[in-house]
């Protein structure tokens, strides 16, 4: 995916007239008390460098790209953020862990909670991928413990003592009414009459109960996110809180090129949080897009003038922001920030190595980071590299994270999870193309070679397989609630036989034209045996038709275990290339 790394720096003074000639300190600024704070959002484990780039207009027309991302390369750079100030913060704003790259995912992401320890995270809002595997889980990440809540085995490296910083999560609300984790935090710094207080808010966005397994929230619900925010302010405010930080797992995304000096035509999920929210919120430091900006959101809603960051994604820049605060108004009178890029080492691509840039920030990985990070690469080499078929050829989902079409790759899983459950009568199997990760694409080796690591990158979350009966109209109604107007769009992937027609320009709910299974139009009063992962099978990505699971048979499979067996044959399994989801002529 195209990210868009700003660049910006904005100083935004809260008062005509207070600004200071060139050279000079006003009596106000002198005054103040300045708070640092390093931000980073959706990490996903990227222990390694992740051998992606951070995109910058190059001034001529162009774009340059510049290697980043890496664990000990971003502690390094956090810690650079941190010696500008004396005071300081470090926070994040969710999916620190899940959908990780592999050497963390096979350690249940312990590692990756290592890793932030020891880069001296304070707060981190809880994002949707904090649940991946069940609240319990989730739990044991924040306190520490062996206890065993899934298929993988914890604490197979050393004793998991787990997190030093503080999970907020205002608004995700157990069964008692009280939040999983703190709803805020308060953070004072200096003493006398230059103290000042700096209050916390952290919650993930309100459609987390779909985009999480059900089964392992048990209970959890997930409230409005302004409305939960604007309930908490007056008590922060009361406590004597002179900023308010709210730390977001929900974004936006820009448009245009790269820009080093503005967030242009902001979208996305975030705005209409944003243009409810208290005025009061000084920072908002948001994420899940995996996007990067540094917004004066004043510029969009002069009533709210938030300063809104993000950091795009795997660790590859860090938002540095800084408040003055008035410690006898108890208020920021100047906040601003910039996104530095975390380069780390080049890597090699099919067109050439991308290598380091001069003209950027320089780090060196950080020695305690980078030890320890590779006991748990080597620990996981061997699982890695282990064969688990061949492929004739490549199979992607085009577009990455931001694409609604999961490509030959989304068909080649379909293919293999209809194969998987065939036993239990499976003639139809569906994958969501936002259940494929990155890097979003399986390239065979030049023997045809496909190995553990490759196919587990693709699907992180280890699903568990359901058949369950669905009439041909149940099926019409499950690829409707795909594109529908209430969540972004997902064209579900089918298995090889199944084949639909859609038509966008009409209204929601008849915009599924045409389906056939094996050349034959579905009867909308026959049932079908179709097979989904688990996570769909929990109405996930709001496909609540397959949440009813009528005659539901659960495979003792998971997705990765169904993709290792059809890869795992004695010859090169085809690549899956025929268009299964088509538009409609117009």
């Amino acid at each position: 995916m195209n990210f868009r790394h700003f660049l910006t720096l904005l100083i935004l003074p809260a008062i005509a007239g207070c600004a200071a000639g060139p050279g000079t300190r006003s009596a106000a600024a002198s005054s103040t008390v300045t708070v640092g704070i390093a931000a980073i959002n959706d990490f996903h484990g990227a222990l390694e460098p992740p051998k992606t780039s951070v995109v910058v207009a190059d001034g001529k027309g162009g774009v340059i790209q510049i290697p980043a991302g890496g664990s000990a390369y971003l502690a390094s750079a956090v810690d650079s953020v941190r010696q500008k100030y004396l005071n300081h913060l470090t926070v994040a704003a969710g999916d620190l862990i899940g959908a990780s790259q592999l050497s963390s995912s096979l350690f249940l992401d312990e590692p990756a909670i290592g890793v932030l320890n020891r880069i001296g995270l304070d707060f981190n809002a809880v994002g949707n991928h904090e649940f991946d595997r069940g609240r319990d889980e989730l739990k044991r990440k924040a306190s520490g413990g062996c206890a065993q809540y899934s298929a993988l085995k914890p604490c197979r490296l050393e004793p998991f003592k787990g997190a030093r910083f503080g999970y907020l999560a205002a608004n995700s609300v157990e069964a008692d009414g009280k939040t999983l984790f703190p709803a805020t935090a308060l953070r004072s710094f200096g003493s006398g009459k230059r103290r000042v207080t700096v209050g916390l808010i952290g919650l993930t966005l309100k459609e987390t109960g779909d985009l999480s397994s059900r089964e392992g929230l048990k209970g959890v619900h997930f409230t409005d996110e302004a409305d939960t925010v604007n309930a908490l302010v007056p008590g922060l405010k009361a406590k004597g809180a002179a900023a308010i930080v709210l730390l977001i797992h929900q974004g936006g995304y820009t448009k245009g090129d790269p820009d080093p000096s503005a967030c242009p035509a902001l979208t996305g999920g975030i705005r209409p949080i944003l243009d409810r929210l208290d005025p009061r919120v000084d920072v908002v430091v948001s994420g899940h897009t995996h996007w990067s900006y540094v917004c004066d959101y004043g510029q969009y809603n002069p009533e709210r003038p938030f300063l809104l960051t993000s950091a795009g994604v795997f660790g590859q820049l860090v938002t540095d922001i800084a408040l003055d605060i008035d410690p006898a108004a108890k208020r920021v009178v100047a906040k601003r920030a910039s996104n530095v890029i975390v380069q780390s080492e080049g890597y090699a691509t099919r067109i050439g190595r991308i290598e380091p840039k001069d003209q950027f920030a320089r780090f060196a990985p950080r020695a305690d980071i980078a030890a320890y990070v590779a006991r748990y690469v080597d620990a996981s080499k061997a699982e890695i590299q282990r064969p688990v078929g061949k492929l004739a050829g490549e199979v992607k989902r085009p577009g990455g994270d931001s694409s609604w079409n999961g490509g030959t790759l989304g068909n080649l899983i379909a293919d293999s999870q209809l194969a998987a459950t065939r036993k239990a009568g499976a003639q139809i199997a569906f994958m969501n193309p936002f259940g494929i990760r990155a890097p979003h694409t399986l390239t065979p080796g030049a023997d045809g070679t496909i190995t553990f690591g490759q196919i587990y990158a693709v699907q992180p979350f280890t699903n568990g397989m359901v058949t369950m009966s669905l009439t041909g109209a149940e099926l019409k109604a499950a690829l409707e609630e795909g594109l529908d107007d209430t969540q972004p769009k997902q064209l579900l992937s089918a298995s090889q036989g199944f084949a639909w027609t859609y038509d966008l320009t009409r209204p929601a709910g008849s915009r599924v034209m045409a389906m056939t299974l094996d050349g034959k139009a579905i009867d909308p009063a026959q049932t079908y045996r179709v097979t989904v992962n688990s996570f769909l099978a929990n109405g996930g990505d709001s496909f609540a038709t397959f949440a009813r699971q009528r005659d539901a048979a659960i495979s003792p499979l998971t997705d990765v275990e169904a993709m290792e067996a059809w890869l795992g044959g004695p010859a090169l399994r085809a690549v899956p290339a025929e268009e299964r989801a088509s538009e409609a002529a117009k």
